[in-house]
């Protein structure tokens, strides 16, 4: 059965866009009901989520379409966001991007960066800093790609994409042009990720394109020939649109990048609905490859073979349909080691109607879905969007989190069941490979409803636990403060390239601490078209030291014995620690 899955998933692949057109519309979804809920565990949860976005400083509005209504599949699908410390001072701060809408556009309707004030608090930097900017903003990734030592910005639209400078001033300079990274037609830019595909020491460039798309020629939801859901007319896509084709672009050195995508084999594999890219190493084999959540096509793994070429294997590896193997409708991405035996697992996000997707990594990049074995499939109800494998309440085992929301403003009108407006959805990692769904036991900040897309994991007010920043569509973004009372203890692990990328991205860093272990690697995207904090956080439990092995993005491993906790620690490629830092707890 399996192969016959695979043989009509290929199929699929193989149909031309008009086929795909005739058939059919809109997201794919399975139609699955929520698996009973098993006894809960009664065992208390000591992280609490509140949203402290308003006190904080965090004010306009992410405009995603009207508040009533969605003309165009491109309003709907924005907009990612990132945790990042652009002036190197130590503190996260924020960026929020921003989408538009048709016919009447707000002309404040930019991109937001926010400066973080160190007190619980941020400033609105996006003029001064020169990232003032309207249009369609889908994704972005971060990453110093000309090693400087200040954090770059790529951002992806639907229209161009651009490529920003960091000029390590607290501004930026727009050098797409410059950099060979301006394309000549428009093109609805989604996923991106800076990886260094070739090991060369430079930051490469991969941009997933979602679709075509020209709203001369695609109907609004009012026009005649509309597409519809639930017999009630809606924005048309993905399905029934022509597939969006990814890119791969080469560093040269010199502030310039070169298209490689052919050259590369990117561009052998029919692209799909390409969303959020993750470039990580699945396999162990010290390179990284490039993984592609497409909603509503199967999703790519494109594995590097070592010689500036990938191969694309996501049907045979198993990670590109459900278990049953179907498509389904992949948005988010969340990347790490939820079992504890050191490599990389993906949680992918769906269509209401659907599970998650909990594939697990046998440590050979081959992937097996466990959604239901592990408790996921308890949850269907929801659109979902970002996600992550993050530990919130430091017990040293990595919970999951994700935000939800309908793309659909008009059908709420006519079946309130199905709201535009859905709570955020977090599941306890209980141990053992299983996942328990909490509700109020999380915090109002978890509860309350949003649409939301896209949500970034890092420790904004340096206290030692992970907090949630969200996208949510015409409305401010929410900022979920986590206070962690359960005494646990942490390590915080911020990397820095000499020979590798001076970001470090690509690196892993494997942590043993209580008898279990866990690997994570420094990633430029994940969640849903956003960015994390780069400073690997690893909840410890009771466990007072940790042992680390390093391996950086060239090659050279480096070990640190009987860390202390409760700390944040710089480690240099090549000089071990090269400086540590106490939070104060809150």
């Amino acid at each position: 059965m399996a192969s016959l899955t695979r043989r009509a998933a290929l199929s699929l692949l193989s149909l031309s866009a008009s086929n795909v057109r005739a058939q059919i519309q809109g997201m794919a979804s399975r139609g699955v009901k929520a698996s009973p809920r098993r006894k809960p565990s009664g065992l208390p949860f000591p992280a609490r989520f509140t949203d402290v976005a308003p006190q904080a400083g965090l004010t306009h509005i992410t405009v995603a379409g009207h508040r009533d209504r969605a003309d165009y599949i491109v309003e709907v699908m924005s907009a990612g966001c990132a945790f990042f410390d652009y002036d190197n001072d130590g503190w996260l701060d924020i960026l929020v991007l921003c989408g538009s809408r048709t016919a009447d556009p707000p002309p404040a309707a930019s991109n937001r960066l926010y400066r973080n004030n160190r007190n619980g608090t941020f400033t609105d930097v996006t003029e001064k800093a020169g990232l003032l900017r309207t249009g369609y903003a889908q994704g972005v990734t971060v990453g110093d790609y000309n090693n400087d030592g200040f954090e770059d910005l790529f951002l992806t639209y639907y229209g161009q994409n651009v490529l920003y400078r960091n000029n390590g001033d607290g501004t930026f300079t727009d050098v797409t042009k410059e950099a060979g990274l301006l394309s000549p037609t428009p093109r609805f830019g989604s996923g991106c990720a800076f990886v260094d595909y070739n090991r060369d020491g430079r930051l490469d460039l991969f941009v997933a394109n979602y679709l075509e798309f020209d709203m001369k020629t695609v109907p609004r939801p009012t026009d005649t020939g509309a597409c519809n859901y639930m017999n009630v007319a809606v924005n048309c896509g993905p399905r029934g649109l022509p597939y969006g084709h990814h890119l791969l672009y080469r560093n040269n050195g010199d502030g310039t990048f070169t298209d490689v995508t052919a050259e590369a084999g990117i561009s052998k594999v029919a692209g799909g609905f390409g969303l959020t890219v993750v470039a990580a190493d699945f396999d162990n084999d010290g390179w990284p490859d490039i993984y592609v959540a497409c909603d509503s096509t199967p999703s790519l793994l494109f594995r590097n073979n070592h010689d500036g070429t990938f191969t694309e294997q996501g049907l045979d590896c198993g990670a590109a349909l459900s278990e049953d193997g179907m498509e389904q409708a992949g948005m988010g991405l969340g990347i790490g080691d939820y079992n504890l035996d050191g490599h990389l697992d993906i949680l992918k996000m769906h269509f209401r109607e659907d599970t998650p997707a909990l594939y697990q990594n046998d440590g050979k990049g081959n992937f097996r879905d466990v959604t239901l074995k592990a408790g996921l499939g308890v949850e269907t109800q929801y659109v979902s969007w970002g996600t992550g494998l993050v530990d919130f309440d430091n017990d040293g085992l990595p919970d999951i989190f994700w935000v939800t929301g309908s793309i659909y403003p008009e059908v709420e009108k006519k079946f309130p069941n199905v709201p535009l407006k859905t709570p955020r959805v977090l599941f306890r990692n209980l141990g053992q490979g299983q996942f328990e769904e909490l509700f109020a036991e999380a915090g109002p900040g978890v509860a309350a409803l949003h649409a939301s897309r896209g949500c970034a994991f890092g420790d904004f007010d340096n206290d030692g636990d992970m907090d949630i920043l969200i996208v949510n569509q015409n409305e401010p973004p929410s900022l979920l403060r986590n206070d962690v009372t359960s005494g646990h203890h942490w390590l915080k692990v911020k990397l820095t390239g000499v020979k590798s990328n001076r970001s470090a991205i690509g690196a892993r860093v494997t942590a043993r601490y209580g008898g279990k272990v866990q690997v994570q690697e420094v990633l430029s995207q994940s969640s849903y078209l956003s960015v994390n904090d780069t400073r690997l956080h690893f909840g410890l439990g009771p466990a007072q030291t940790v042992d680390l092995e390093i391996r950086w993005p060239l090659g050279l491993v480096e070990k640190l014995a009987a860390v202390p906790c409760d700390q944040l620690i710089h480690v240099t490629e090549g000089s071990g620690i090269t400086r540590t830092q106490k939070f104060k707890q809150g």
